[in-house]
């Protein structure tokens, strides 16, 4: 058993009973009780609330409003969907956009209060602005990285690093305070500070690579001195 569909039965035990002791599920997982342990910790930090108590009576319990979410789904594919949501709810053709967001509805649902209001403050920070003035141009792809790491940085208000490329084609290595993101369909720009020239800037996200949230912390800025570079724009949702 590898070491995703090991995690993804310690879910179903848990589901299925709630006086489970971290020796019962390691005979039952075939595992040693330091990796349920282990792999305890994991589902704890994607967000799963699990409690656990020493002593008679206790043991390991998953909390009810946890169990909509499996083990295959982390934080940064809850941010994924809540920006196709957002985009489908800005774009009124597309389809089946009313049946996604009652999925979304029921997935925030079981998500630990905390992690809920992160998303709810970073989701005010994703805009909808005009189509690009060009609709040839349809961006390249995206660094996979992106999102995620933009989510990161953003909540934990920390620098976000980059290799960007600009339109003369010339590249430099930036380290920004994040801030936002703008769509203007086709294209994602990321809405940032950028300390060395002491103002907001946009950056096209198919220019960007290698992102990396930093240690270096900031404090967040007015929310109109950094999205007054993109004025037309309006929240993605509200």
């Amino acid at each position: 058993m590898d070491t995703v569909d090991r995690r993804d039965r310690l879910v179903q035990l848990l589901r299925r009973r709630a006086d489970w002791t971290s020796d019962g599920l390691a005979r039952e997982l075939r595992a040693s009780r330091r990796t349920v342990l282990r792999d305890i910790e994991h589902l704890r930090n994607r967000g799963f609330e699990i409690t656990g108590m020493s002593g008679p009576g206790g043991g390991v319990h998953l909390e009810a409003t946890s169990v909509m979410i499996t083990s295959r789904l982390r934080a940064d594919e809850v941010v994924a969907l809540l920006l196709s949501v957002a985009v489908a709810r800005a774009t009124t053709r597309v389809p089946f956009a009313a049946g996604a967001e009652g999925a979304l509805v029921k997935i925030e649902a079981s998500l630990p209060a905390p992690r809920v209001g992160e998303l709810q403050r970073f989701m005010q920070r994703v805009l909808i602005g005009d189509p690009a003035r060009d609709p040839a141009d349809a961006g390249g792809a995206l660094d996979s990285r992106l999102i995620a790491t933009f989510e990161e940085a953003f909540t934990a208000n920390v620098l976000l690093s980059f290799t960007y490329v600009d339109a003369n084609s010339r590249r430099s290595r930036r380290r920004v305070e994040p801030h936002g993101l703008l769509i203007r369909a086709p294209l994602w720009y990321v809405i940032a500070w950028d300390p060395q020239r002491d103002g907001a800037r946009l950056f096209r996200a198919d220019r960007i690579s290698r992102p990396a949230a930093m240690s270096r912390g900031f404090l967040p800025r007015p929310h109109e001195l950094v999205t007054g570079v993109c004025p037309d724009a309006r929240p993605a949702r509200g």
